[in-house]
């Protein structure tokens, strides 16, 4: 099987699953309790919070764990809500985040808060114009993800923070994407939330942080113990943020050298893949992720390419893995102007560190004759 699915998940790390399988024996303690078990437990979720925190150049304190990106949004979002004051109710997202932010903002959208999606351009960066329009002081909170996870489109960070400083609102990036694939620092990007997740970096699913600047107030989601600074109670999942932390060691060691390596399998791929099947196009343009290839073939329908992909030995997607079973075309490739149809015959590739070079070789010639069947067996 080629994967080239890495947007999906990935494959957890070695290293990180042989530290999970110590955290299971010897550190099976609750990290909560006052005995030698409790605080070798204690030791393996301050070491790993340490390692996290590293990847981002954040303060280890600045991290809370969470049960993956989703959750990880839902406090950034629901959480500067419920924190805000009454004269700051207003929200102001783009049209193209993940549902883990999107569906929060309608739900405050039902209490009558005022929310604000952002349209992007054609090649699915947000309108600076209407962000600029809609920072008003009432707004408490700008969320924009770093990159996409649908096209790889990298977003204008720097001027959302710069425009949501000179409103005063809060700024939220959804960077489960970037994580592992591009260097972030919390301190140069000038953000207060940032949600990225453990299973997108070679780490175990179940598992992602939220860093949270410090003197940012969240209301918690979840109420019950003091774990995680009240903001997330309950007893931690120690093997999974000890698999986490190892996880985030290993991607920031090696991201110079992973990423530059798979940007080129990439660009290959890509080169191949328009030179050689008529009536393709690239969605997306501008900074990419350096994995993420979507790409439209016109006349099919993504999701019979993607069956028949699957059936030759090479997983890909239609999207994002949360929307599988949707059968509505992409909000993001909407967003950026396609029509349905158009959206509808797009492919996401993305590719990651255990690709090879005859892999991707391999690949292109199983989507040209993919693509090939397919359109000879069309009426």
């Amino acid at each position: 099987m080629i994967y080239a699915d890495y947007n999906a998940t990935t494959r957890i790390d070695p290293e990180a699953r042989a530290a999970m399988d110590e955290a299971l024996d010897a550190g099976f303690g609750n990290p909560s309790s006052i005995h030698a078990a409790g605080q070798a437990a204690r030791r393996s979720v301050d070491k790993a919070r340490a390692r996290v925190a590293r990847m981002i150049g954040a303060a280890p304190e600045e991290i809370v764990f969470t049960s993956g990106g989703t959750e990880a949004d839902n406090l950034a979002v629901l959480g500067v809500a419920g924190a805000a004051p009454d004269e700051r109710r207003g929200i102001v997202t783009s049209a193209v985040e993940h549902q883990a932010v999107l569906a929060p903002c309608a739900f405050l959208r039902k209490q009558s808060r005022p929310v604000v999606f952002l349209p992007v351009d054609g090649d699915g960066r947000i309108v600076l114009a209407a962000l600029d329009a809609a920072a008003k002081p009432d707004v408490a909170l700008v969320s924009v993800m770093f990159a996409n996870n649908d096209t790889g489109t990298i977003q204008p960070i720097a001027e959302v923070v710069k425009v949501a400083a000179a409103c005063g609102a809060v700024v939220h990036t959804d960077a489960v994407q970037a994580a592992g694939k591009l260097p972030l620092d919390v301190t140069k990007l000038g953000v207060s939330l940032l949600s990225f997740s453990s299973h997108k970096l070679h780490g175990p699913k179940g598992v992602g942080a939220l860093y949270i600047r410090r003197g940012v107030n969240l209301a918690p989601l979840l109420h019950g113990g003091r774990q995680e600074r009240t903001l997330r109670p309950g007893t931690e999942n120690v093997p999974a943020i000890v698999g986490f932390g190892k996880a985030c060691e290993l991607a920031q060691a090696r991201l110079e050298a992973d990423s530059r390596r798979v940007a080129e399998l990439r660009a290959h791929f890509e080169t191949q893949i328009l030179a050689r099947v008529r009536g393709t196009r690239l969605n997306g343009g501008g900074e990419r992720l350096p994995n993420t290839s979507n790409i439209a073939f016109a006349g099919l329908d993504g999701e019979s390419v993607a069956i028949n992909l699957d059936v030759a030995g090479m997983a890909v997607s239609t999207g994002a893995a949360c929307s599988s079973a949707d059968k509505t075309p992409s909000h993001v490739l909407v967003a950026m102007g396609q029509s349905a149809q158009e959206a509808r015959s797009s492919v996401r590739f993305s590719f990651g560190r255990d690709n090879t070079d005859e892999e991707i070789d391999r690949a292109v010639n199983l989507v040209v004759q993919t693509v090939k069947m397919l359109r000879e067996a069309r009426p």
